[in-house]
């Protein structure tokens, strides 16, 4: 399978868009690299030089300038069958049933294979574990029904069968999935709380980044202030939607970028963490059998929480 498109994706055979008032004028490779942000532009430009994009019903160039009103149908390749082999891999597993398990995942560990990444993924681990996972997502994507950053901390979870699997994908798609963050950000948060909410896309000049965009997606993060530490603080973020990078991204564009983001701030601050200090702390839903609701929550990882008690120190001695 092409690794340039997400699984999600893949879950429809075409789709047809019809094009608002903000793309027109656009290119067509360059809007349908907007629509979709999890799919690159040169994916996009081999499927319309295949045919596999009409533009009112007629095959098109990737230059072509699209106009208000044009139908945009897409038409996505089928995955192909790649196996991933179980991996005997420890879990952190903090909940388990017949439907769901929610795992601990440790900073480094990729959610899913994907390009660069074929083992050593939560879901080699899982597959091991688990021998049963929902299908709704593919060989590559066993069970995963969302996922967090490589070297983002915190609950994961996945679905064991498809009728799991589609009650939590709803869920996510109603925005009605508790997910708490703790964020260590630079700089020191004058607001005790607040929202951000500013779309999100694939950004126009590093496409392996994302960005604030007015024809992004919809994306709101709510923040508050747990803790301050002079130039750094400690804070918790709500998400509404869950874009990837969302946090990352939102943070950076009101001037708080994480501590320890090479991407999106200035790395680790004197700190030494391999990646940013975000960490998914509480996770909750409703059973996909039982109707009730849980919830759950995981402590700091280990270096996590010696940044902070240093940070405390440091109040503590000023």
């Amino acid at each position: 399978m092409n690794e340039d498109f997400d699984s999600e994706v893949l879950n429809i055979s075409s789709e047809v868009i019809l094009v608002e008032p903000e793309s027109a004028g656009e290119r067509l490779d360059t809007a349908l690299s907007v629509w979709y942000p999890e799919i690159s532009r040169s994916a996009f430009q081999k499927l319309i030089k295949d045919g596999k994009v009409m533009v009112n019903g007629e095959k098109t160039k990737n230059g072509k300038l699209l106009s208000e009103g044009d139908e945009v149908e897409v038409f996505f390749p089928e995955p192909e069958v790649l196996a991933v082999e179980p991996e005997d891999i420890p879990l952190d597993i903090v909940y388990e049933d017949s439907d769901v398990i929610l795992v601990n995942k440790p900073r480094g560990m990729v959610v899913h294979p994907a390009a660069g990444h074929q083992t050593n993924t939560m879901v080699n681990a899982l597959l091991y574990h688990c021998h049963d996972l929902s299908g709704i997502n593919g060989v590559l994507r066993p069970g995963i029904v969302h996922r967090i950053d490589r070297d983002t901390t915190g609950i994961v979870i996945a679905c064991k069968n498809d009728k799991a699997h589609q009650c939590i994908a709803a869920q996510l798609k109603e925005h009605s999935v508790t997910r708490r963050y703790y964020a260590l950000v630079n700089g020191n948060v004058k607001e005790e709380e607040g929202t951000v909410d500013a779309p999100l896309g694939r950004s126009r000049t590093d496409r392996k980044k994302m960005a604030v965009t007015p024809d992004g997606k919809n994306a709101v993060t709510h923040y508050k202030v747990l803790e301050r530490f002079g130039n750094y603080t400690l804070v918790e973020c709500r998400l509404e939607t869950g874009r990837t990078h969302q946090i990352r991204v939102h943070m950076a564009y009101i001037h708080h970028p994480l501590v320890g983001d090479e991407v999106y701030g200035n790395g680790g601050s004197g700190f030494h963490t391999t990646g940013q200090l975000l960490h998914a702390y509480c996770l909750g839903f409703i059973h996909p059998t039982t109707g009730e609701y849980m919830e759950f929550s995981v402590p700091f990882p280990e270096d996590y929480q010696k940044i902070l008690d240093r940070l405390r120190e440091n109040n503590r001695q000023t």
